[in-house]
């Protein structure tokens, strides 16, 4: 499993301690480097895999999520993207934050930032 590498002057994921800040994560796929879909459930699962094919490259899993935050481009995908972030996550779940902005890189939907900890 791999994650797209960063496309701007940025590092996908830092460490810093018992801490991993990962970058938001958009829905591109690794090889093309192109949107995995065009429909928000298909981008959020990507955007998911993205933070979890960093977090194994780090030994952990999606458990070791304290934080997210989603950034939608239309707050009514809210429901939506919500459906398939709970396929990723299980009690107890990460803390999160889920704002509407107007504009996301590269036009996606969905862009996911997540703080983890190695504890």
């Amino acid at each position: 499993m791999s994650y797209p590498k960063a496309i701007g002057p940025y590092s996908a994921y830092r460490v810093a301690g018992d801490l991993i800040f990962i970058s938001g994560q958009l829905p591109l796929d690794p090889e093309s480097m192109e949107f995995a879909s065009t429909e928000i459930k298909g981008q959020t699962h990507q955007s998911l895999s993205n933070v979890k094919a960093i977090l194994k490259e780090l030994g952990l899993g999606m458990d070791s999520v304290i934080k997210t935050t989603v950034l939608l481009s239309d707050i009514a995908d809210f429901a939506s993207m919500n459906e398939v972030y709970s396929e990723f996550f299980s009690a107890p779940y990460p803390a999160r934050s889920a704002f509407a902005v107007r504009d996301l890189p590269k036009g996606a939907k969905v862009e996911i930032e997540v703080i983890a900890s190695r504890k």
